[in-house]
C-alpha cells in the first residue's frame, strides 16, 4: 500500500482543511494509506519522508525552517512524490527559494482577483495525465505565476483576462497545471483551487487524482536511477 501524507494549515481563506479532506478522499479511494497533519513539524523526520510515496502540501503563505524544507526536498530528490495545487503549493513560502526551486512555480498576482471567468485550455500531449480532458470554463481566481521554464506544461489560460499593468503587454499562456522532476522525485502542480468548490470540481478532481497516482508511481521507477547518479541538490549558502 502507497503511503501518502497531506499537511494542511497556513492561510485559512484557502480552506486547506476542506481540501486536505477531499485529497484525502482521492487518495484512499485509490488505495493510498494517508495521514493527515496540520502541522509543519511534519516535516521534521527525514528519514520517515524519505519512507512515503508521496507528499501533498496544503498550506499557503506560511514560514517554514530551513531544516523542514530541506527534508522536503531531500525526501523528493530521493524518489518521494510531490504534488499540489493552487496557493497551498506555489505560494507556500515566500521567503524560501529552494521550495520554489522544487515546486516548479511561485505566484505573484490573480489579476481581477477571485471570480475571474477564464477558460483552462489542456494542451495537446501524449501525457496520459490529461488524456480525454476538454478544455473547461472556471470562474475563480485566474493565477500568474513565475513558473520554471524547464517544467512539462500540460495545460494553460490565456491572460490578460481582466485589466491591469499587465495588460499592455502581449497576450500569453500561462502554465495552470504542470510536472517537474526534483532529483530522481516527481513534482505535479495545478494552479486551480481558490476555495474547496473548485477543487472539487470533475475536471479538477480528476486532474489532481492523476496527479497523485502519477507522482506516488515514481518512487520504484527512480531507485535505479538513484542507485547510479548523485544528484543530491545542496541549495546556495545564501539562498534562505
Amino acid at each position: 500500500m502507497k503511503k501518502a501524507l497531506i499537511v494542511w494549515g497556513g492561510w485559512l481563506g484557502h480552506e486547506p482543511e476542506q481540501v486536505a479532506g477531499i485529497f484525502r478522499e482521492l487518495l484512499e479511494a485509490d488505495g493510498f494509506e494517508v495521514e493527515v497533519s496540520d502541522t509543519l513539524d511534519s516535516f521534521n523526520d527525514g528519514v520517515k519522508l524519505k519512507g512515503l510515496d508521496l507528499i501533498v502540501p496544503v498550506w499557503t503563505m506560511g514560514e517554514i525552517s530551513k531544516e523542514q524544507a530541506a527534508n522536503v526536498s531531500k525526501a523528493v530528490q530521493s524518489g518521494v512524490g510531490i504534488a499540489g495545487c493552487h496557493g497551498g503549493m506555489c505560494d507556500s513560502f515566500r521567503n524560501n527559494v529552494d521550495w520554489q526551486f522544487m515546486t516548479g512555480g511561485q505566484w505573484v498576482a490573480h489579476p481581477g482577483n477571485d471570480g475571474v471567468e477564464y477558460t483552462v485550455n489542456i494542451k495537446s500531449s501524449s501525457s496520459p495525465l490529461v488524456e480525454d480532458i476538454e478544455d473547461f470554463a472556471v470562474k475563480s481566481e485566474q493565477y500568474y505565476l513565475h513558473v520554471d521554464p524547464t517544467v512539462e506544461v500540460l495545460a494553460t489560460t490565456r491572460f490578460p483576462v481582466v485589466a491591469g499593468p499587465h495588460s499592455l503587454n502581449k497576450a500569453v499562456d500561462m502554465p495552470v497545471v504542470w510536472t517537474k522532476r526534483w532529483g530522481v522525485g516527481r513534482v505535479y502542480y495545478c494552479s486551480l483551487g481558490h476555495h474547496a468548490d473548485i477543487v472539487d470540481m470533475p475536471q479538477v478532481r480528476e486532474l489532481m487524482r492523476r496527479g497523485f497516482v502519477w507522482c506516488a508511481e515514481g518512487k520504484a521507477k527512480a531507485a535505479a536511477a538513484q542507485a547510479s547518479a548523485d544528484l543530491q541538490y545542496t541549495g546556495m549558502g545564501d539562498s534562505n
